[in-house]
């Protein structure tokens, strides 16, 4: 008996007439909001140096493929061709998307040695359009180079 009368008083502790108050205060609600804010704040951040990241790829992709894509059709010329084009630079203004805009400048330079012929391309973004291609030839690394590649090709 004893014990029932213990926990009797035990459960009946509160005040009558009293409520217990239950939830959150302000100040425990606004840490929280805090808490969030500052979570929230990091990930957009991850979020945007994710994107600038992605862009910064997708340019050096653009740029390596244009020249992949100039060494491989200068391997298809026939010897002619490749004396004719050693004569002065190629320089190509590249349009990527089709939307008007130049995205990228190619500058292809070749030398002939005999049978074989030295190749290289190099390829800017559209900010070194208006810059001259002898500039772009010895100082490319001034002028925001993308891709730098060179080969050798014989016959």
């Amino acid at each position: 008996m004893k014990m029932r009368g213990f926990l009797k008083r035990r459960m009946n502790s509160g005040k009558p007439g009293k409520k217990k108050r239950e939830g959150f205060s302000l100040i425990e609600t606004t840490i929280g909001i805090a808490l969030v804010g500052v979570a929230l704040l990091a990930l957009a951040q991850l979020f945007t140096f994710s994107v600038m990241n992605n862009q910064r790829s997708d340019r050096m992709t653009n740029s390596i493929f244009l020249a992949q894509q100039q060494i491989d059709f200068l391997r298809n010329l026939p010897a002619t061709d490749l004396n004719d084009l050693a004569a002065s630079p190629v320089d190509e203004q590249i349009d990527v998307n089709n939307d008007g805009n130049m995205d990228f400048r190619r500058v292809t330079v070749i030398q002939a040695v005999g049978f074989n012929w030295d190749v290289r391309v190099r390829v800017f973004p559209a900010s070194q359009l208006l810059t001259s291609v002898e500039d772009l030839i010895n100082y490319p690394t001034q002028h925001q180079i993308r891709a730098d590649m060179g080969t050798v090709i014989s016959r």
